[in-house]
């Protein structure tokens, strides 16, 4: 039926009348559970991926999809979460949890994981920490700088002999 298409709901027989939407989505319903200072929102909606704020047993994760990666590792993509402590953006962002779990396409292992249950799946957890000589900077550090530390671990662990 069109806009401007006129129906008679008077006449005997016509007992109810349904409209339906034209279209639908299937898909990612994204999360948003909890909130995140501005410039990290921003920078999430500017990168382009999906992406979900998830709370689960009070712990909250920034998670996203379909991550590049470099390649050297199995897989060219991967979906990635950081925890986002109490605290934050005072307190910092640490480690980075992988699914699937990332191998090295040389077999070589990579040191320092760990499983880790979130969200139905058992994600692979890089134990990763920032050092006194590169600390968290509260008021410059955030959810970018932290990728950006992710993405030089990435390409640094496939540089391990």
């Amino acid at each position: 039926m069109g806009l401007d298409q006129h129906v008679d709901l008077r006449k005997p027989g016509v007992e109810r009348f349904v409209t339906l939407p034209l279209d639908q989505t299937e898909g990612l319903a994204s999360r948003r559970q909890f909130s995140l200072p501005t410039d990290d929102a921003a920078w999430l909606e500017n990168s382009g991926l999906e992406y979900e704020l998830v709370s689960e047993g009070g712990v909250l994760r920034v998670v996203i999809y379909d991550l590049p990666i470099p390649p050297g590792y199995q897989v060219s993509k991967v979906d990635v979460n950081v925890r986002i402590e109490p605290g934050y953006p005072d307190a910092q962002i640490d480690m980075v949890y992988f699914h699937p779990r990332l191998c090295r396409n040389d077999g070589r292992a990579i040191a320092a994981i760990c499983d880790d249950p979130f969200d139905g799946k058992t994600w692979q957890r890089w134990s990763r920490h920032r050092t006194p000589a590169n600390p968290w900077r509260p008021g410059i550090d955030n959810i970018s700088t932290h990728f950006a530390l992710v993405e030089s671990w990435l390409a640094r662990e496939l540089n391990k002999a």
